[in-house]
């Protein structure tokens, strides 16, 4: 709970490897990919010590091999909900009472094993589950799962470090004390390591964790409950159960134990969430934390003085990298017309010299979208803007689901700054474009902040440094994450501590103290050293 101070290492951003032809990592992670690809593997459920096969099973298939299986996953009953639920509460017991070094040189362990003999297990198992190229996956679950657990082991001991000031003759000092009860985790398919930071962050902090993984993301979270397991994490602090997730959700928020949820996903998900704790509110022994990261629309705006070349550089990245399917994903485009020709032209340019296929073969750039859901949507955008006498498909716009779910990036140009895809959340390779007068930068901000009922991330690009002062102050709510002169995405743990406002998330910071603090319930504890023995203060007199 914070009892005495140690120092921990300064944490350091991992290096990303490059994997370039004929590198070491390049053959390893190869190795293990074809080594994972080509067997099956069955998971359980994870509660305490136990690991439970239910016989109630689904496959788990790779995106851009949507026939292919390589193993099954065990789905959870209601009583194995409430087996986890109990579980955690009694492990609480002894890992909220184990003094903070202890947690911190577990998750330090962790990063190390991700860093060393475990890095291309979880690159492979990423490439597969999620259909990652290497790059995405080196930078997602190799570095910012490393980067999260070792800056929160940081960042706990600063926490715990800062203490109040102490008068003459008392001694005043805050213990950071876990949640009473049990914190759920809900965690999405897009980053492996936000299903790994959302129950550990938690964790780490003292509290024990009920872990629901996305399905489509299951394969690879069965690598971090390897390293987890390894690192030394007691059983029953991180519970992983999988099914029906209204089933699991329910069951999770009708327990008074339940003390707060560190949620990834969907708006719609989340705010229904947030409602059905309300309803439950007499329900609770203490207020649940709610912390979440939800949608994004976001966008990038380029100023007349822009440098065409860099914008369009910002949008085939910031559109396309993972096929569009990262929160912080540009998809929402504003050009003056003055420069608008050149960037879509460089765009068009990048777009043509995609190649798409599977991750394995790493001369492609675009793999397949996570699901068949996912596609059939994307699709049928696509398919209206092809029909629709405000849009037209600029680059892009094919597609093919015949072997695994791929989506050609596509961009959208429109006449309409109100035309669906300008406001609607798609999550995959698709951004639309909208061309404004370059005299109207000032009413086009305004449309930007006004167009979108999410504020996640955001770009603008300008050599004009009146203008872009400009676009900070009216984009000012616009987007939790802005960027000048640079892309929406790629948020780097220590440097740009991510989320957003409005629609997108309650902005608690992933990546820095200020979640961290979400985990925590203070105590002040005052001790006077020689107490008073008499009631009456001087003003009395006599």
């Amino acid at each position: 709970m914070g009892k005495g101070f140690f120092h921990v290492p300064t944490a350091v951003n991992e290096p990303v490897k490059s994997y370039a032809p004929g590198t070491p990592e390049r053959e390893q992670v190869l190795k293990q990919y074809k080594e994972y690809f080509n067997s099956t593997v069955d998971i359980p459920l994870y509660i305490g010590s136990e690991e439970i096969s239910t016989g109630n099973t689904k496959p788990l298939s790779p995106p851009h091999d949507h026939q292919h299986i390589v193993g099954h996953y065990h789905l959870a009953e209601k009583s194995h909900i409430e087996k986890a639920i109990a579980t955690a509460i009694e492990a609480r017991k002894k890992w909220a009472a184990l003094p903070w070094e202890n947690r911190a040189a577990i998750f330090l362990k962790a990063a190390d094993l991700i860093a060393g003999p475990y890095r291309q297990k979880m690159n492979a198992a990423t490439m597969i589950a999620q259909s990652k190229n290497i790059f995405q996956a080196e930078i997602d679950s190799a570095c910012e799962i490393i980067d999260f657990l070792r800056f929160n082991v940081q960042y706990m001991s600063e926490i715990y470090h800062e203490q109040p000031a102490s008068s003459e003759g008392v001694w005043n000092r805050v213990e950071h004390r876990p949640l009473e009860g049990f914190v759920y985790a809900i965690t999405p398919f897009n980053f492996t390591a936000i299903a790994g930071n959302l129950p550990a962050s938690a964790a780490l902090m003292g509290n024990t964790v009920v872990w629901k993984p996305s399905d489509s993301q299951i394969f690879s979270a069965k690598v971090i409950v390897d390293i987890f397991k390894e690192a030394g994490v007691p059983d029953g602090v991180i519970n992983v159960v999988y099914g029906d997730p209204e089933m699991i959700t329910d069951t999770v928020l009708a327990s008074p134990d339940f003390a707060g949820i560190h949620f990834t996903g969907s708006t719609k998900v989340f705010k229904d969430i947030w409602a059905k704790i309300g309803n439950n509110i007499h329900t609770y022994k203490t207020y649940p934390r709610i912390v979440g990261e939800t949608g994004g629309k976001d966008f990038i705006i380029a100023h007349p003085s822009s440098n065409p070349k860099q914008v369009a550089t910002a949008i085939s990245r910031g559109a396309f990298e993972f096929q569009g399917q990262k929160c912080s994903a540009a998809s929402r485009v504003y050009l003056p017309k003055s420069i608008a020709d050149e960037v879509l032209s460089y765009v068009k340019e990048d777009v043509s010299s995609f190649k798409m296929g599977s991750p394995e073969d790493m001369s492609n750039f675009i793999t397949a979208v996570i699901h068949e859901g996912s596609f059939n949507k994307l699709a049928s955008y696509i398919d209206q803007a092809k029909k629709d006498a405000d849009a037209e498909i600029f680059v892009g716009g094919g597609y093919d689901k015949s072997k695994g779910y791929f989506i050609e990036p596509t961009v959208i140009v429109t006449t309409n700054p109100q035309y669906t895809t300008m406001y609607t959340e798609l999550f995959g390779p698709v951004v639309t474009v909208y061309v404004y007068e370059d005299e109207k930068w000032t009413e086009t901000l305004e449309l930007v902040d006004g167009t979108s009922e999410y504020a996640l991330t955001g770009a603008v690009f300008s050599a004009d440094r009146y203008a872009l002062e400009e676009a900070i102050r009216t984009l000012e709510n616009a987007a939790g994450n802005f960027y000048v002169n640079d892309k929406p995405t790629g948020a780097v743990v220590g440097q740009q501590p991510f989320g957003g406002a409005r629609g997108s998330g309650t902005n608690d910071k992933a990546g820095s103290k200020l979640n961290l603090l979400r985990w925590v319930s203070p105590r002040l504890i005052k001790e006077t050293f020689v107490s008073p023995t008499d009631y009456r203060y001087p003003f009395l007199g006599e």
